[in-house]
């Protein structure tokens, strides 16, 4: 693939022009918050590590401010919006600021969280500034149904950034960290200042990355690990006999399966890795 040229990005004044003319006042519903801050959609594209090869997926669009970052520097970008006036008017923004990009850009007007598969070659990388209030679930789920992405980064909620990104052991590790640790490596990549959005929201983002691997080997499947985590932290401060009964049957069941697994009774959820919930789950299918 050859060079193609840089497209024109999208400023404070231009996005709020356009928001206008479509008529798009953001909602709190869909979580929309717009990227008015050129060198913020450069610094994602350059962070997420994707190059001419890569086919991204990019959850929420909005009005095409992260899109035009991308377009110039992958093979393709899959766009997925689930506001059917900006899925709608994103090629046409593309147009405009990128006219040799155009064929480089599909719009698929969807909710991410009722999509399972995508038109033309698999996705590699997972490239969005995602909306808050879904941001865990489509991250999981996109690593669930796609499984050629290989890298993910997504500006979320800088406290979802952290709680998805803690290890064991750490106030914020929970049921979406070790969701997340199934599926891949993840760190902290950098916080955001809300200033470079619009509307401005009360919160502070952060950039999240995730590099897949393949999840522990064990004899239980993916939905018996993920029953498992969800149990022990729906009571995260009783200890895991106490927290897994309910799910193994009873508190003496949880116990042998907790020592089966190499895993003390009286430790808490919040202390476990993923690799430590699959020998549970392991274990209690196995007695």
């Amino acid at each position: 693939m050859t060079d193609a040229p840089d497209a024109a990005l999208l400023g404070a004044a231009e996005i709020r022009d356009l928001a206008g003319r479509l008529g798009i006042r953001p909602t709190k519903q869909w979580g929309q918050n717009f990227v008015v801050d050129g060198n913020t959609v450069r610094r994602i594209v350059r962070v997420s590590g994707v190059g001419a090869d890569d086919v991204v997926v990019e959850v929420g669009p909005g009005l095409g401010s992260l899109t035009l970052a991308l377009l110039p520097v992958v093979r393709r970008v899959v766009a997925v919006e689930v506001d059917p006036t900006l899925a709608a008017a994103l090629p046409g923004t593309v147009a405009t600021h990128a006219p040799r990009l155009v064929d480089r850009l599909e719009v698929v007007a969807a909710d991410a969280l009722a999509v399972t598969g995508l038109p033309g070659p698999a996705p590699t990388a997972l490239v969005a500034n995602l909306p808050y209030n879904v941001s865990v679930p489509v991250v999981l789920r996109m690593l669930e149904h796609f499984p050629d992405l290989r890298t993910v980064l997504v500006m979320v909620q800088l406290e979802v950034a952290e709680r998805l990104a803690a290890p064991p052991g750490s106030r914020t590790y929970g049921v979406p960290s070790v969701k997340a640790a199934w599926y891949a490596d993840v760190r902290l990549a950098g916080q955001v200042p809300r200033s470079v959005f619009w509307p401005v929201p009360n919160v502070d983002s952060g950039l999240v990355a995730l590099t897949r691997r393949e999840p522990p080997v064990t004899t239980a499947t993916r939905e018996q690990v993920f029953r498992v985590v969800d149990a022990a932290f729906a009571q995260r401060r009783k200890t895991l006999r106490a927290a897994l009964a309910g799910w193994a049957g009873s508190p003496a069941a949880a116990e042998e399966a907790l020592v089966t697994a190499g895993v003390d009774p009286r430790t808490r959820g919040e202390q476990l890795d993923v690799a430590a919930f699959a020998r549970i789950a392991a274990a209690r299918g196995a007695s």
